[in-house]
């Protein structure tokens, strides 16, 4: 491949930083094709661990399930029945007993007893929604989210974010909660086209690319986080009292900084919110289950609130597509609603007849299902039921689990690979009981003012594009990295995932990045000899 240019690069770095690590993965592909070298993509937050004992309860669980299925109807060993559910509870019993100590046959029996001694669950009903969910022989009913599988969920969220009472919906993701969240606030006209909309930077880039679709077309207000403890000012948080703004978007923990907000942040929102009370607020918790004693905004707005959840990231499962949106029930949404137009609810009400003959008390929870499904396709609409399983049994997992031993071994993890991505790049970073330190964001620019002064930001900046070091890295490292300005954060910085490498490639990553920032100063240094300028050595590091 020819060299790639500034020109080149700047036309590049205009795209998503998610499809421009896909040209970054060429040129390190071409790196890995001259050397032994191996490709290092700390580009992607997909995880490399995952969350053995609640997959082992699914797939044990699917035996059972099976011999209910060939006990009652068997026209042929390859035709069976399904699940019934008089007496199954009984049979579960027996079943666990006659097959304890096999993997996954603890968990369920603790589930079992949980559920029926401590959430009072009908024992015939909650075993049948378990059977019936891995075999996956029905649509799912109710279409928003089992009823066994919702109370877990909602008692795991309530324990991991500080919730009280919502009303969730099973979705494939998080990314597919973000998706039918701005979908159906702009059909239901409580956003539209031009509306104000603030959004917490750095971000998650969706967040940013679907405001900018001519179909929503938000005139966005961004709330910029200070590089470093990557916080927010008092003065940015209260331009959320300013009415014109009508929704606020906000990744916590942050994405790519990965700190979470603080609680006197928290507690500005909520003051802000008083003083705006009709502001929607979607906040996206999919990093909170990382850190102890985690309260999502949603604890503190909750009837202004929509949560985003997704169990990907902390359970290894983003194949699975698990995520779940929840929406309190006296929410502001349905009120905002109920004072629409007369002419915008005569149109809802067309949209949505087909389903109610009260179209108008179908709550925001209700039409995010429908709408999910463009409204014809209601009555098939909802998370597949194997997946709600997962979900239900990761919950459970992780509520049984009162030692919170998963959670530990998950958060000792990313501080080891953090901890070796800092010693490879020599620096080190103040201690932030805040920090989950999935990802990490690294301001250069603010890096070389810090320890070389303006000058040398003022010869970067004249000199290269804020991207080029990742070019630089791919091409002479084979390390893929994205770039944090295309998250809404400092041009300049650059976002590394701690999440999906072995531990001791993160030590290879941060010798990578000193080297080839060492590089930038060597130029820059060389341009200073030959003007016959002198350093300060006070600032060499």
């Amino acid at each position: 491949m020819a060299e790639i240019g500034r020109e080149d690069i700047r036309a590049l770095q205009t795209l998503s930083p998610f499809e421009l690590k896909e040209k970054l993965r060429e040129i390190a592909g071409e790196h890995e094709g001259r050397t032994a070298f191996q490709l290092l993509n700390a580009g992607r937050g997909n995880p490399n661990f995952t969350a053995p004992t609640p997959r082992e309860a699914f797939f044990r669980l699917g035996f059972f399930a099976l011999e209910e299925c060939r006990a009652h109807i068997t026209w042929d060993p390859e035709l069976v029945g399904v699940p019934q559910q008089s007496g199954i509870a009984g049979r579960f019993r027996a079943w666990l007993t006659a097959h304890a100590g096999e993997s996954g046959v603890d968990l369920l029996q603790r589930v079992l007893d949980w559920g029926v001694d401590d959430c009072g669950y009908d024992p015939d009903s909650f075993v049948w929604e378990l059977a019936d969910s891995v075999i996956g022989d029905h649509y799912p009913t109710p279409d928003r989210m089992l009823r066994h599988a919702e109370d877990v969920v909602r008692r795991y969220l309530s324990r991991e974010m500080g919730t009280g009472p919502m009303d969730l919906f099973a979705v494939e993701g998080g990314t597919a909660a973000i998706c039918y969240i701005l979908d159906t606030l702009v059909r239901n006209r409580l956003l539209r086209p031009g509306d104000r909309v603030a959004i917490m930077t750095p971000i998650f880039t969706p967040y940013l690319e679907i405001a900018r679709l001519a179909e929503y077309g938000f005139d966005l207000v961004r709330l910029h986080a200070e590089p470093g403890t990557w916080q927010y000012p008092d003065a940015e948080i209260d331009r959320l009292r300013d009415r014109t703004v009508k929704a606020l978007l906000c990744v916590n923990p942050t994405n790519p900084p990965s700190v979470s907000l603080s609680s006197e942040t928290l507690e500005r929102i909520a003051a802000a919110v008083e003083e705006n009370p009709d502001l929607v607020v979607v906040t996206d918790d999919v990093y909170g289950t990382f850190i102890d004693g985690f309260t999502s905004l949603a604890a503190h707005v909750p009837r202004n609130s929509v949560l985003v959840y997704s169990f990907s990231k902390y359970f290894g499962a983003t194949g699975w597509r698990l995520g779940v949106i929840g929406v309190a029930p006296d929410s502001v949404l349905d009120e905002l609603l109920a004072r629409l137009p007369e002419p915008d609810k005569q149109a809802l009400d067309a949209r949505y007849s087909t389903l109610t003959l009260t179209p108008r008390a179908l709550r925001f929870a209700d039409r995010l299902v429908a709408d999910s499904r463009d409204v014809a396709l209601n009555h098939t609409a909802g998370l597949s039921l194997p997946q709600q399983l997962q979900m239900l049994l990761f919950a459970a997992y992780c509520l049984l689990d009162h030692a919170d031993h998963y959670k530990q071994q998950a958060q000792a993890l990313l501080r080891r690979r953090l901890g070796d991505l800092l010693d490879g790049m020599r620096i080190t970073l103040p201690e932030d009981p805040l920090r989950v330190g999935y990802y990490v964001e690294l301001d250069l620019l603010g890096y070389a003012q810090d320890h070389h002064g303006p000058e040398l930001v003022a010869f970067l900046q004249a000199t290269y594009e804020p991207t080029d070091i990742l070019f630089r890295l791919a091409r002479q490292t084979g390390v893929i990295a994205l770039g944090g300005g295309g998250f809404g954060g400092p041009a300049w910085s650059v976002r590394l995932s701690l999440a999906n490498l072995r531990d001791h490639e993160y030590a290879e990553i941060g010798r990578a990045v000193r080297t080839v920032a060492e590089e930038y100063v060597a130029e820059w240094r060389a341009s200073r000899t030959s003007t016959g300028a002198r350093d300060d050595p006070s600032r060499d590091g």
